[in-house]
């Protein structure tokens, strides 16, 4: 399934499958990585007007999703992380990277583990470590994702919670479209068992850690109406405590990069053209 409609897809090769990716214009680097159960083209309001200021703009899929093969079976964070970083070399960084939910924390590893590939974050509902629950209240939730995720509901499951309470509040006009592609694309051999595999085994834990390492500025956008953040505030604050320019999204959820591009499109410009150099040409150095 090609799920962008403008660019040709490419396929970076990696020791147990390929992950797809597509790059648009030119000029410094972006890459822009989506969340767990999501497509590269959710990234489809940003890539237009990045291209338009002057970047050479890569937006890839996780492993097993969107048009990356099914063959893997090491999946999460660390997993996502390095990935980022072989896709960064293969197109020549450094690069300012984008990332949404789990690709956040993706993201943010990487810049630990590699500063000098990384020359600045911009998080999307970011889930940089993991939420505070019990061994049995993971084990629990656990169960429920081997029950959800499997034929011939899973998909259908997933598709609905997406559509629906991950995107509370305003609604991008092609969410319908999008959340049809997420579906049909889980419903093709292999993708709805290794998105299984990939809930089973995400933990932020490892990132959590890394994050003092991170040295690239960082900005997140967190939409009030985010699910994932039981609460908002402390999470904000606690954001903010690791060095993250934090800017909360009102009327979005989880994705506030799709449900409000009229805030976070010009603020991630902003933000990306802060860290060009004199002439704009490249990313500049880090003090």
């Amino acid at each position: 399934m090609n799920t962008s409609t403008d660019s040709q897809v490419h396929f970076l090769q990696r020791p147990d499958g390929r992950v797809s990716y597509t790059v648009e214009g030119s000029g410094p680097l972006v890459v822009a990585v989506p969340g767990m159960g999501d497509l590269r083209s959710s990234y489809r309001e940003l890539v237009g007007p990045l291209v338009a200021a002057g970047y050479r703009v890569a937006v890839t899929d996780l492993r097993a999703h969107g048009d990356s093969d099914t063959t893997f079976t090491e999946f999460g964070d660390i997993a996502t992380g390095r990935d980022v970083i072989a896709l960064i070399e293969e197109l020549g960084g450094p690069a300012v990277v984008l990332g949404n939910s789990m690709g956040a924390a993706a993201a943010a590893w990487a810049a630990a583990e590699r500063p000098d590939l990384v020359a600045g974050l911009v998080f999307y509902g970011p889930l940089l470590r993991d939420p505070a629950m019990g061994r049995a209240a993971t084990g629990l939730l656990h169960l429920l994702y081997r029950a959800m995720f499997v034929k011939p509901w899973g998909a259908a499951t997933w598709a609905g919670y997406y559509g629906g309470t991950l995107n509370r509040g305003r609604k991008a006009p092609w969410l319908a479209e999008h959340t049809a592609r997420i579906r049909a694309s889980l419903s093709e051999p292999g993708r709805l068992r290794s998105f299984r595999r990939l809930t089973l085994a995400l933990t932020h834990s490892v990132v959590e850690p890394r994050l003092a390492d991170v040295r690239a500025p960082m900005l997140a956008f967190v939409g009030d109406l985010d699910p994932d953040f039981r609460d908002l505030p402390a999470e904000c604050a606690w954001m903010e405590s690791i060095g993250a320019e934090v800017v909360r999204v009102p009327d979005a959820a989880h994705y506030p990069h799709a449900q409000r591009p009229d805030l976070t499109v010009p603020t991630t410009l902003a933000f990306i053209a802060s860290r060009r150099d004199g002439d704009g040409s490249a990313w500049a150095a880090r003090a």
